[in-house]
């Protein structure tokens, strides 16, 4: 069997998305409204300028006291966020989100189209399984190589 893709594994397949100047309380009900655990960041012609996670909101807003009604998402998103194209493998998706420490990766097609958000919860247990014997080869060859 092959392995999957991450636009083929997604769970969600619209665009859940705001604009700069929306606040931090409208980004979480719009996660809380379509049941999903990050929305991005888009200027008016459609371009990908962040992207606003549970966890930001936990940490850069109610650990700090901010004030969710007043605070805009462009105060507290991860700017210009890593992402990947539609093609590539659940695994290796995976697998960067384990290097650095993501939980969620826009999906951009050619044009700069944005296709969605792939969250961990898509990845299946075996693909999870296979990053992670990966990423512990990764860390062995690193520390073998000095």
């Amino acid at each position: 069997m092959s392995e999957r893709t991450v636009f083929q594994s997604m769970s969600q397949r619209h665009v859940v998305s705001l604009g700069p100047n929306a606040s931090v309380w409208d980004a979480a009900c719009v996660m809380t409204r379509a049941n999903c655990g990050s929305v991005l960041i888009v200027d008016t012609p459609g371009t990908l300028l962040g992207i606003v996670t549970e966890r930001d909101l936990m940490t850069r807003v109610l650990a700090k006291a901010l004030n969710p009604q007043t605070t805009t998402v462009t105060d507290i998103m991860t700017r210009n966020p890593h992402c990947v194209a539609p093609e590539i493998l659940v695994s290796d998706a995976v697998l960067i989100m384990i290097e650095r420490g993501f939980r969620h990766l826009p999906i951009v097609g050619p044009g700069s189209k944005i296709l969605g958000v792939f969250s961990v919860r898509d990845a299946l247990p075996r693909e999870i399984g296979n990053a992670v014997s990966l990423a512990e080869f990764h860390e062995q060859v690193n520390d073998a190589l000095g």
